[in-house]
């Protein structure tokens, strides 16, 4: 059985930071990745998805090729992963997927499908997006109808020519495949749950400079009134476009999707609808309104107003008059159905008792307690944990508490 410090799981940006973290302290460490380095961005994402994060804010150790104001394909992103491994001489074991964690001695036993290993501490670092949450009610779909998911969609050609596709979530991912889809031909129906709304741009920069600058990104989770609240927020509805368009339900209806309510159930061949879709818009409104205020007048107190471009009007969200509550599928020749309704973690490997009811690991700003850490969760510790500018500081955070845990190198 092999003995190190410390076990890393997932080579991702934030398995690749704590990497560099320990490796800076001169703690000894391995990380453990089931495919090859940057394996989720390679296999877990469609052809092509682009990082919604402008290019200034990707590089892990340093800035990454290209314009910092434009967007990678996630492929290239792999590929800075598989570099920035190179470059800091991460001791990464590949093609190496993880059986089981349980405790172990003074530590924790890692058994993997190439042997064993024995630490003092452990980070799980396989990122919130490893598996589809699709409702129980999916299974009423007729047999008829492919079922993808955003794990499992790749590219339009998957489903037959101008055929019509129910996309089901409005977040990012639901909105960037709906659009993708209603761009090669397909008549799509979007179904519209909680989500959020941004400009691409305000006043001549990108939203998320702005949201840098004003300081969003960084409230630490110790100061949040609702943690889990926050931690339950839908991914920013942007698209990482070279030509820096909007993404929004307006945009969507003048390419012809059909937006209804929230998807609530599936029953005999019908597709059942909230009635809350105005509810919906109009809160996704008001928050987007509220944020663009708070730039504004950050903009304002620091007197920039003539150094940036005039605030634009925004249209509110359009409603149709008489929304859909219901869609008979066959009569609506509705081919697939494309639950983009969010991700899990998965860490059905973790054989211990950390998991509160609903199966969530419990954590404190990724501290689990006894050695045992996570990241990559949404809101870790705060909203850039689950962007790749948020992987070093996380990291270092957990570095930081790692080698102050009494007598933890003793243990090792």
């Amino acid at each position: 059985m092999q003995r190190t410090d410390t076990v890393i799981i997932g080579a991702g940006q934030c398995g690749l930071a704590m990497s560099h973290e320990l490796s800076r302290r001169s703690i000894d460490h391995v990380v453990i990745e089931r495919g090859r380095i940057g394996n989720s961005w390679l296999t877990g994402r469609w052809d092509s998805l682009r990082l919604l994060t402008p290019n200034w804010l990707n590089g892990l150790f340093g800035p990454v090729p290209g314009d910092p104001d434009g967007y990678m394909s996630a492929a290239d992103f792999a590929s800075t992963l598989a570099g920035a491994a190179a470059e800091i001489s991460a001791p990464v074991m590949e093609t190496t997927r993880v059986t089981s964690v349980r405790h172990g001695g003074d530590g924790y036993v890692v058994r993997t499908e190439q042997g064993t290993l024995s630490c003092a501490s452990l980070v799980l670092a396989t990122g919130a997006c490893a598996l589809p949450r699709v409702p129980a009610f999916a299974s009423g779909l007729p047999k008829s109808v492919t079922q993808l998911t955003a794990l499992s969609y790749r590219n339009p050609a998957q489903l037959p020519d101008g055929s019509a596709v129910l996309v089901v979530g409005a977040s990012a991912s639901g909105l960037q495949i709906a659009r993708e889809l209603a761009l090669s031909g397909h008549r799509v129906t979007l179904a519209v749950g909680q989500h959020t709304r941004l400009p691409r741009v305000h006043r001549g920069a990108d939203i998320l400079t702005w949201m840098h600058l004003v300081g969003v990104l960084d409230t630490p989770f110790t100061r949040l009134d609702d943690l889990e609240r926050m931690r339950r927020q839908p991914s920013l509805a942007l698209l990482g476009d070279p030509d820096r368009v909007d993404l929004d339900l307006n945009t969507l209806q003048a390419l012809g999707v059909e937006i209804a309510g929230r998807l609530v159930a599936v029953t005999e061949g019908r597709a059942w609808f909230s009635g809350s879709l105005a509810n919906l818009c109009a809160s996704s409104d008001l928050k987007m309104r509220r944020l663009l205020d708070r730039i504004d007048a950050w903009i304002g107190a620091r007197g920039l107003q003539a150094l940036v471009d005039p605030p634009e009007d925004i249209a509110p969200t359009r409603i149709p008059d008489d929304p859909i509550l219901s869609l008979d599928l066959r009569a609506r020749g509705i081919a697939a159905v494309i639950w983009a309704t969010g991700y899990t973690p998965d860490h059905s490997f973790v054989d211990l008792p950390v998991f509160d009811r609903k199966g969530r690991i419990r954590h404190h700003g990724g501290r689990v307690g006894n050695g045992l850490y996570v990241m990559g969760l949404p809101y870790l510790r705060t909203a850039r944990s689950s962007h790749v500018s948020g992987a070093r500081r996380d990291a270092r955070a957990i570095a930081r508490d790692l080698i102050a845990r009494p007598g933890w190198r003793a243990a090792a």
